[in-house]
């Protein structure tokens, strides 16, 4: 087993822990092609994906120090996300490189007007644990993410409830995110889960799978009933719902030209991350979730078109992001 660098193991403001990916994406296309046809696209490019790289990616952007922890296979696809999060200024010491495992990839297909389409192959996260988190990484850290939840069966265990109970205890917010890769009853780990998450922050469709509700002010509450301190229900161009236990509310979304969908909902997560390191309320908050999620459709790669730390700040200044309140 081996890992990155961990040269700034106890200078981190954020841990992002999760799954992590390589992403092949095209721009967008008129239409699926048939059996058989071959339809020509101006670009396929290779990227990082992967909540945990996302997020990660995207908080050094705007100014903030983080380490990411994660598994990834001994080969080209694992050696590809440990550097090209290293360029970005990423601690990589918390990734395993599991020998004998493939990589996470995704195939992401985008055809105009339409939402994304993916194809995955989950990889060596199925065998990340709470064992492959830096321990010295708890030291002095102020927000403890984890994005693909439910999709690492290695993270439904104990040992991660005891993890997230120990760093609330240290003062540490938690917040995650998750990533449903099959239908079966998420209940039974989530109510072990969710009483030590002080941000849940799922999106309108997994909240349906795992709730079976569509409607996001039931699904949040079925969320907040099992344990979690606040949700935030994600909708994609209709905004987001923020479902605290004092205050709740609909937000809608900044206007921006869309291109591709990848990673719009990790350049939120790192937007509210960012809200709450700065002291935000959760207006604020959601406002710089709303401000990255809107910088990240400009491009088709899951980070590249991510505002910095000064660009969302003029943006958010010269923008009004309409928020309603929720009874």
């Amino acid at each position: 087993m081996e890992r990155g660098d961990c040269s700034m193991a106890d200078r981190h403001d954020v841990v992002s822990a999760g799954i992590l990916f390589a992403d092949i994406a095209c721009e967008p296309i008129e239409r699926l092609p048939r059996a058989g046809e071959l339809i020509p696209t101006k670009r396929i490019q290779l990227g990082l994906g992967g909540c945990a790289a996302n997020v990660a990616v995207d908080l050094t952007k705007v100014g903030i120090s983080v380490g990411v922890a994660g598994c990834v296979g001994d080969d080209f696809f694992g050696q590809f996300i440990g550097q090209a999060l290293a360029r970005e200024s990423v601690d990589t010491g918390g990734i395993r490189v599991v020998p004998g495992m493939n990589t996470a990839a995704t195939m992401i297909v985008n055809v105009k007007g339409e939402d994304r389409r993916f194809i995955s192959t989950p990889g060596a996260n199925v065998v990340f644990s709470a064992d492959d988190i830096p321990s010295d990484w708890s030291r002095g850290i102020r927000v403890f993410y984890v994005g693909g939840y439910l999709m690492m069966p290695g993270l439904e265990t104990d040992a991660f409830v005891a993890l997230l109970r120990e760093l609330r205890a240290k003062g540490v917010i938690t917040v995650v995110d998750v990533v449903l890769m099959e239908q079966r009853d998420f209940w039974p780990i989530l109510i072990k889960v969710l009483p030590e998450v002080d941000y849940f922050l799922p999106n309108n469709d997994e909240g349906k799978l795992i709730t079976g509700s569509d409607d996001p002010v039931t699904q949040a509450r079925r969320f907040q009933e099992a344990g979690a301190q606040n949700v935030v229900i994600t909708l994609g161009e209709k905004g987001c719902l923020f479902f605290g236990r004092e205050t709740k509310f609909l937000a809608g979304v900044y206007p921006t030209t869309f291109v591709g969908g990848a990673g719009a909902g990790d350049a939120f997560d790192a937007g509210f991350i960012a809200g709450l390191l700065n002291g935000e309320s959760p207006e604020g908050c959601v406002r710089w979730g709303s401000a990255l999620g809107a910088s990240c459709v400009r491009a088709i790669g899951t980070t590249e078109g991510v505002f910095t730390r000064e660009e969302a700040l003029d943006f958010m200044a010269s923008h009004t992001l309409p928020i309603t309140p929720v009874k």
